[in-house]
């Protein structure tokens, strides 16, 4: 038997029986036909994928375990010495040989500092260290024999770092001495719960609007051990972590959209945290769009198959599952009994 759909794929109702309608209505003669085929095709389809109760988030032990080695591989203290000194800085320049030559200056925008008897001083870009050995170079040269200076910093303004995005305490921070990124990161408390696994470090260029961004894999440096990503921070750096990267899924599931990518997943997970499969869906055919090299790519998986399943989602991953016409055929009839002796079958796609 030839089945046709109505037109506007609704239910036939019991006011269009009785005026009359356009399209095929089933005689009762025919439901018993129509049940068998029904069941036949049911029995025919896939076995809903059944969701599982299972949570995927960051627990607080994984969080503290995280920033433990965050902490363990950092080094909290600094050395004021290796402060690096700039415009706005406040200084008290001490010499204790000739107490009158003592004096508090401030580093000019251009990075100088008017001292007495030697005038102006290029001090910008110096550790307190390297100014207090220039400044004796200079009184030793015409003033005074093996001078003795110490350069304390007052007031620092101009070597700040930001901390942006998913730390525990993100802001601005005095950047007191040369620090690496962990040294950063335990600057800024650690790590939230909602931190991704890559850091970015946006670096101006000698105060120039062009900015260089480096990119940094945490997995790498904490769990792998890669030294050569924990880099050298300088003033000025904006330091940003960014929420964890996201997934999307569509087609036949239950509950489309995005979902972030708190750790490792794999292609049946992120089905699951999309509420599971629908039950037309088409297990064996499953796309998968992800970028590389800049290119959207699509790689055809087969859910039936153990490599398709435990297969890596990275960010930006689509998934986009299939859906079976016989399950969608199965799933979208609907009968519909009016009056007595009267009655008919609609039609609705599943997936509206």
């Amino acid at each position: 038997m030839k089945v046709q759909l109505t037109s506007n794929n609704s239910y036939l109702s019991a006011r269009e029986l009785r005026h009359g309608y356009s399209g095929n209505i089933f005689r009762p003669s025919h439901f018993l036909i129509i049940i068998c085929l029904i069941a036949l095709l049911t029995s025919c389809s896939s076995t809903p994928y059944q969701q599982q109760d299972i949570d995927y988030s960051l627990n607080e032990d994984e969080v503290r375990q995280l920033n433990e080695k965050i902490l363990a591989q950092a080094q909290i203290n600094h050395d004021p010495s290796e402060y690096l000194l700039g415009p706005g800085d406040l200084l008290q320049v001490k010499v204790f040989e000739a107490e009158e030559l003592t004096s508090s200056v401030r580093v000019s925008s251009r990075g100088f500092v008017t001292l007495p008897l030697i005038g102006q001083m290029m001090i910008k870009g110096l550790t307190a260290r390297e100014a207090e050995q220039k400044i004796e170079d200079k009184y030793s040269e015409r003033y005074i024999k093996a001078p003795h200076v110490s350069v304390f910093v007052e007031e620092h303004f101009s070597q700040r770092i930001t901390l942006v995005g998913q730390f525990k305490n993100p802001g601005t921070y005095d950047y007191l001495s040369k620090q690496r990124l962990l040294d950063v990161i335990a600057l800024g408390g650690g790590l939230s719960e909602k931190a991704g696994q890559i850091v970015q470090i946006r670096r101006g260029d000698n105060g120039q609007e062009k900015r260089e961004i480096y990119i940094v894999d945490l997995d790498k440096l904490i769990t792998k051990g890669n030294e050569q990503l924990n880099i050298e921070i300088n003033g000025g750096d904006v330091i940003f972590v960014p929420e964890a990267g996201v997934f999307f899924v569509d087609g036949a599931v239950r509950n489309p959209g995005s979902y972030p990518i708190k750790h490792r997943t794999i292609v049946q997970e992120a089905l699951m945290e999309a509420g599971g499969l629908s039950p037309y869906a088409n297990k064996q055919n499953l796309q998968l769009v992800r970028v590389i090299d800049g290119e959207r790519q699509v790689i055809k998986l087969d859910l039936g198959k153990i490599e398709s399943k435990e297969l890596v989602v990275k960010d930006r991953d689509i998934l986009i599952v299939d859906s079976s016409a016989m399950g969608k055929l199965v799933h979208g009839f609907n009968i519909f009994i009016g009056i007595p002796g009267a009655g008919g079958v609609g039609y609705r796609n599943p997936e509206n």
